[in-house]
C-alpha cells in the first residue's frame, strides 16, 4: 500500500482531526485491519475470508470464525512483539511523517511522556526500516528529465590527526530533476526545475564499484545522468546510461548552474541532520538516509506519508534494541543499494 492505493482509508490532515479518528485503542486497531486486509479479514491459517470475532478486553486480536484461529493485528509488522500500546505507535507513524522537520527520540518521549529514552528510540527506529520498500523501483528513465548523481561527506569532524584525515561518512546520492509547468507558481525559479524523487545510501569509498554500484541499483538504464568529472563515474555509458560528466573546477557558479538539486538535497539532509538530531552516528545514519528519502519523496502529499508508512511497514523486518546497539542489524536501503 502506498500513497494513493486504499483511497476510503481517512487520514488526519490535523492534531484535533488524529485525536477524533483514533480516540482509543480500539480505533487503532479498528484502522489498522482495514489497512491490512483490503478485501475483508482472511485468516492465514484457514484462508476463509469473513468477519472474524472480537475480543472486547484484547482489541490487538482477531478470531477466525472457522477454526477459532487467532491472529495478531500486529502480526507481519513493525509492531509485532511489541508491548507498546497501538495508539503510540500511531502517534509516533503521524509525527514523523507529517512534521516537516521529522521528530528526534528525546522530543518524542517527551511529548509522549514515555518513561524510558529505549522506548522511544526503539519505535522510531523499527517505523524507520519500514520506510523503504522491498520492491521500490528506481528512479530516472527514458521519458523522465534527467537526474543528477553525486556524494558527499556526513558527519564527524577532523580531529587534528593531519591533513586530509576525518570521520565523516560518505554518502551518494541521485535525484530527478523535473520542470514545472509553465505559467505555474515559482516556474522561473532555477529556471522551473524542481527536484523529484531521490535516492541516498552510505558509500564505503568513490570507487568505480561503489559508484557506479548505487547508479545501477537507483536508477533506471538509458536515463541521462549529470555528475561531476570524478573518474568513478567514469564507467557509467558502457552501463547504459547517457552520462554527462560536468567540469565543476571548484567554481559554485558551474554547480549551481549544471546540479542544483542535488546540493539542495544535500544541504537540506545536513541542516536536518544537524538541527532535529544534532548529528547522527555512521552506523545508524543509513535509517536516517531512509527517513529523509521517504519525506522528500513525499512531502506534496505529508499527510497521506502517515497511512503509507503504516503500509510500507506491514511485513517489513525490523531490528531489535539489542540488535541496533551491537550493530547486528543492517539497515535497509533502496533497491538493495550498497550496505
Amino acid at each position: 500500500m502506498d500513497i494513493f492505493d486504499i483511497n476510503d482509508l481517512p487520514f488526519p490532515q490535523s492534531l484535533p482531526e488524529f485525536q477524533r479518528l483514533f480516540p482509543d485503542e480500539i480505533a487503532c486497531a479498528g484502522y489498522l485491519e482495514r489497512a491490512r486486509w483490503i478485501g475483508g479479514f482472511m485468516c492465514p491459517a484457514c484462508q476463509e475470508i469473513g468477519e472474524p470475532f472480537r475480543i472486547s478486553t484484547r482489541p490487538g486480536v482477531l478470531v477466525c470464525r472457522k477454526c477459532r484461529h487467532e491472529e495478531g493485528l500486529t502480526v507481519g509488522t513493525v509492531m509485532e512483539r511489541s508491548h507498546t500500546p497501538l495508539s503510540t505507535w500511531f502517534w509516533a507513524a503521524y509525527l514523523v511523517a507529517t512534521q516537516t522537520p521529522g521528530i528526534s527520540a528525546v522530543q518524542f518521549q517527551r511529548q509522549l511522556r514515555l518513561r524510558r529514552y529505549e522506548t522511544a528510540f526503539g519505535i522510531l527506529h523499527k517505523l524507520r526500516a519500514g520506510m523503504v520498500r522491498p520492491d521500490q523501483d528506481r528512479i530516472g528513465g527514458p521519458p523522465a528529465n534527467h537526474v543528477e548523481v553525486d556524494e558527499v561527506l556526513i558527519g564527524g569532524k577532523t580531529r587534528g590527526e593531519g591533513r586530509g584525515v576525518h570521520h565523516k561518512t560518505l554518502v551518494t546520492a541521485a535525484v530527478e530533476v523535473r520542470r514545472r509547468e509553465p505559467g505555474t507558481a515559482q516556474d522561473k525559479r532555477k529556471d522551473g526545475r524542481y527536484a523529484g524523487r531521490v535516492r541516498l545510501a552510505v558509500a564505503p569509498d568513490r570507487s568505480a564499484d561503489s559508484l557506479c554500484g548505487f547508479v545501477q541499483s537507483a536508477v533506471m538504464p538509458g536515463t541521462l545522468i549529470v555528475s561531476d568529472d570524478w573518474s568513478g563515474y567514469g564507467n557509467l555509458r558502457k552501463l547504459g546510461y547517457d552520462h554527462h560528466a560536468i567540469a565543476e573546477c571548484g567554481d559554485p557558479e558551474i554547480a549551481e548552474e549544471f546540479m542544483p538539486m542535488i546540493h539542495l538535497v544535500f544541504s537540506n539532509l545536513k541542516t536536518w541532520l544537524n538541527g532535529t538530531h544534532h548529528g547522527v552516528s555512521p552506523k545508524h545514519l543509513q535509517a536516517y538516509l531512509n527517513e529523509f528519502t521517504f519525506r522528500f519523496n513525499r512531502r506534496f502529499h505529508p499527510f497521506n506519508a502517515f497511512r503509507s508508512l503504516l503500509g510500507i511497514a506491514g511485513g517489513a523486518e525490523t531490528p531489535t534494541y539489542a540488535a541496533l546497539y551491537s550493530s547486528d542489524w543492517i539497515h535497509p536501503t533502496c533497491s538493495g543499494c550498497m550496505s
